[in-house]
């Protein structure tokens, strides 16, 4: 964060100094939410969690060198006492970012948000300081945090922004307010708690509503190939790009291919020239994020040579998203089991079916290890049904669905599909995943682990990988 003093943030937060000797002295590090965190010069943000109070933590942020907190109440030591310590970190980081005059990119969508912020960030990182969204902290803490991790240096700063209902998104870009908004798509991810995909679309079209006018700079980088995101051109002043494989996109690919292991390959054309890029990344759903990224690149003064470089070299930058891993023994580990919902779920099922060709070659077999996508509500069954006939279209070797009645509707999918006999197969937990393939995987086999968080299904691929019968909850 730059550099602020006490008295300085206190007025930003609307706070009062308690315990405060010396009002001038500044903030030098950075602002955390986590007392394990703190560096010399912290300023420590104290949250009172369903479990735990950071206000409780206080003390010790301090004796660790935080140089105040930021708090809802005196707690004894130095600090800046407001009324809402979420809102007063939000207009902290308003003010923080108005100060430096960065570019902010905002970005959202129901699938890829955060494989494609990553690549963002590596593509803009070889162009200027950049900073960025880490992992999925892409709420109303998590979103302020990164905002303030931003310096002096940084040039662009890239943030990450979800939403579970009307009015988030443009909550968070109040806080952050963004030059270039992004809008990857519209899916049924949360479905449940949004209703239906027009208010998901409604939802995520917030950013591009946020966004200053064509002639103030502002940009909406849409994907053409989703109608519903095509359509929010509509609802912006802004200057609208758009990317994706249809012929009118000013920033499309071309002569989409996969290499043997599974990973795309395609020729990127922009409106300042073409280039060739390998992915570095498994599937093909990973060719609208590359564009995506492209685009944002494009229209943020990068040549077209540039970013076929960068997108080439990206890699995977948060864990448990596509995370390829070979054992020694030949059997092949895809953890990708960070999320899930319908779309990257058949992503994700694509991917492996790409990576199956060569194993099959090598006399291997694909394994789709499949747990619950949640929020989906009504659409619930019939989503986990559909899934599970992909798999074998798809012509996956073995479907093993993990706990509760999802996988029950996992499984019926797949046997209606024709799946039959040891095809598919449903176990009660993680351990039971575990225990089966131990006993089942052989190699050159190909093994997919995938469901929504709240399962915590990366226990299998990390038992896997491991070595070790079971692996503790993370």
């Amino acid at each position: 964060m730059i550099a602020l003093s006490l008295a300085e943030i206190a007025d930003i937060t609307g706070g009062r100094p308690h315990d405060i000797p010396d009002p001038s002295v500044r903030i030098t590090g950075p602002v955390v939410i986590d007392s394990r965190q703190v560096e010399a010069g912290s300023l420590f943000a104290a949250f009172a969690g369903e479990h735990v109070d950071g206000h409780d933590y206080a003390e010790r942020a301090v004796a660790s060198g935080a140089a105040a907190v930021l708090a809802a109440r005196p707690v004894g030591v130095p600090a800046i006492v407001v009324a809402d310590v979420e809102k007063a970190l939000g207009a902290l980081a308003r003010a923080v970012v108005e100060r430096l005059g960065t570019d902010v990119v905002a970005l959202t969508g129901s699938a890829g948000k955060t494989s494609t912020k990553d690549l963002i960030a590596q593509v803009l990182q070889t162009h200027a300081p950049t900073v960025w969204t880490p992992g999925s902290l892409n709420n109303e803490i998590g979103l302020p945090l990164t905002a303030l991790r931003a310096t002096e240096e940084t040039r662009h700063l890239v943030l990450e922004m979800g939403a579970r209902g009307i009015g988030h998104i443009a909550y968070l870009t109040g806080l952050t307010p963004p030059r270039i908004g992004l809008v990857l798509n519209v899916g049924t991810a949360h479905i449940g708690e949004f209703g239906g995909r027009e208010q998901i679309a409604q939802a995520k079209g917030e950013l591009v509503e946020a966004l200053p006018s064509e002639a103030e700079g502002g940009i909406a980088v849409l994907n053409a190939d989703d109608p519903l995101v095509r359509a929010m051109s509509a609802r912006t002043k802004a200057r609208t790009v758009l990317f994706g494989e249809a012929d009118d996109a000013d920033v499309r690919a071309s002569e989409v291919r996969m290499t043997p292991a599974g990973q795309p390959s395609f020729t990127l054309h922009t409106p300042t020239g073409c280039g060739e890029v390998t992915l570095r990344l498994y599937g093909e759903h990973h060719v609208s994020n590359a564009l995506a990224a492209a685009a944002v690149a494009h229209v943020l003064g990068m040549s077209t040579e540039e970013i076929a470089t960068a997108l080439s070299g990206a890699g995977t930058m948060s864990r448990w998203r596509m995370e390829v891993t070979e054992r020694a023994d030949g059997v092949t580990i895809v953890n990708d089991a960070y999320n899930a919902n319908p779309e990257s779920m058949r992503a994700a099922l694509r991917a492996l079916a790409a990576m199956g060709g060569t194993a099959r070659a090598d006399g291997g077999r694909t394994w789709a290890v499949l747990g619950p996508m949640a929020e989906l509500g009504d659409a619930s069954l019939a989503e986990h049904d559909a899934v599970g006939r992909l798999a074998v279209r798809l012509n996956v070797s073995k479907l093993v669905a993990v706990g509760g009645r999802e996988a029950s509707w996992l499984q019926l999918g797949a046997y209606n599909e024709g799946s039959w006999g040891e095809e598919s197969v449903v176990v009660s937990d993680a351990q039971a995943a575990i225990d089966l393939l131990r006993s089942e995987l052989r190699p050159g086999d190909v093994v997919l682990v995938k469901a929504s968080r709240s399962v915590g299904l990366e226990r299998v691929a990390l038992a896997l990988l491991s070595g070790e019968g079971e692996v503790a909850d993370r």
